[in-house]
């Protein structure tokens, strides 16, 4: 590799680092906007809190596949481009829901579907590119696992600044958050100019004239991966989200946290989620040209079951620091919370062992590969909202039963479903 090669290889790098963290960021404010939208009495959305972040999912659902296509024909930059153009507009439907009354709350969910859009595709870009530009295998997952981590960062931030500057649920408005807005929109449009200019090669030699003799389902691995990765996304965000409405709830069926503090606790609780996401990456960066893939999805896994279980069968009361909008303070919460914040540390390497061994060995087939994974992520807003629906019933915590179901098969999956079968076919 030459010198230019390998500058142009660290530019792209940090470059995708950068995106990751855009991807968090803009994911992160569907629901905590929907927490508005589901106390605010002028306009009753009832169960329909998860509705935003369903939409911001479902978008993968529908652009997933095109995405992938999109890439082996314009290329990562191309298309990384046309991804922070959509995610401008995306931001700027979601501020427009807070000028028009109550059928802002659809004029929001449009904007959560072409945020979700804008994700999807810089999803598609983001981890292959990391991936292949580490040099795939353990290297490979250690540069998506630094990437995760900055992810984590944005991840920890957004709720947190949503919750302090809501403050009381009840009273919140869209135009609230604003400035938080702004100053997405701000960052887009900068990132957009500095990327015009940023030399990025394709890691991949894949052109429109390229030719797919088959289809990456066609590898076992990859296909059991991507359901994987379906179960996987909704356990990433149906732990947090879930949890941060029990806690904001100030209902029979809530946390019984006081109504001043509750959407500014919950905020910050579910910030803390991502905090130990943002750890368990930084660890999983260290460790992971050292430690395989499958050992870290198998380790993990069983943690985590152990931790949702004990968080559904838990009664006591624990105290974590949370900043109530203005100042530190330790706040009473549930025992289960605590519980269900530790899994960050847990699902925090998940995503990048998953699409590592999900991936290994499709050589040309991995820009359409990357594709279908993003269309799998849909599973952040269908399980999600499926737990919400079943905590409508049955109460928060065993809502969390669908997330056990779903890390046992991410379980399987490490230990069987992940072993790549079909090395006869020409990559």
């Amino acid at each position: 590799m030459t010198a230019q090669q390998k500058q142009g290889n660290v530019v792209g790098i940090i470059t995708m680092i950068f995106l990751f963290g855009m991807i968090a960021f803009v994911t992160n404010l569907a629901a905590p906007i929907g927490v508005i939208w589901k106390s605010n009495p002028a306009f009753n959305s009832g169960g329909l809190g998860m509705l935003g972040n369903m939409m911001n999912f479902i978008a993968y659902l529908v652009m997933g596949i095109p995405a992938g296509h999109l890439l082996s024909k314009i290329g990562y930059k191309k298309t990384a481009l046309a991804a922070i153009a959509v995610g401008l507009v995306g931001i700027f439907v979601q501020f427009l829901s807070g000028k028009t009354g109550a059928s802002g709350f659809y004029v929001y969910l449009a904007g959560a579907f072409i945020a979700g859009i804008c994700v999807c595709m810089l999803n598609t870009v983001v981890n292959p590119m990391l991936n292949l530009l580490g040099g795939g295998g353990n290297k490979g997952n250690t540069y998506i696992q630094i990437g995760g981590s900055f992810n984590s960062l944005m991840a920890t931030i957004t709720p947190m600044m949503v919750g302090s500057m809501i403050g009381e649920a009840s009273k919140a408005a869209i135009a609230d958050v604003n400035p938080l807005l702004f100053i997405a929109m701000g960052v887009f449009a900068l990132t957009f100019v500095a990327l015009l200019f940023i030399p990025i090669t394709n890691p991949t030699e894949t052109s429109a004239n390229t030719v797919f003799e088959r289809s990456p389902w066609a590898f076992r691995h990859f296909a059991l991966g991507a359901i994987a990765i379906f179960a996987y996304v909704g356990v990433e965000v149906g732990i947090p989200y879930i949890l941060m409405f029990f806690l904001a709830d100030t209902g029979a069926a809530g946390a019984g946290l006081p109504a001043a503090t509750a959407a500014a606790t919950a905020g910050f609780v579910a910030g803390t989620y991502w905090f130990m996401m943002m750890i368990g990456r930084f660890v999983g960066a260290a460790i992971g040209s050292k430690v395989s893939s499958k050992a870290m999805m198998t380790f993990t896994s069983l943690v985590a079951i152990i931790l949702v279980v004990a968080a559904i069968f838990s009664s006591g009361q624990t105290t974590m620091p949370v900043f109530t909008g203005k100042a530190f303070e330790m706040a009473q919460v549930p025992l289960s919370a605590l519980l269900l914040v530790l899994c960050g540390l847990c699902t925090s390497v998940m995503w990048g062992s998953i699409f590592n061994l999900a991936t290994e060995g499709l050589g040309k087939y991995t820009p359409l590969a990357s594709g279908i994974f993003m269309m799998m992520v849909c599973g952040g807003g269908i399980i999600p909202l499926i737990q919400e629906q079943i905590g409508k019933s049955a109460g928060y915590m065993p809502s969390y039963w669908v997330i056990v179901v779903a890390i046992a098969y991410m379980l399987f999956y490490a230990l069987v479903g992940s072993k790549n079968v079909n090395r006869d076919i020409k990559i």
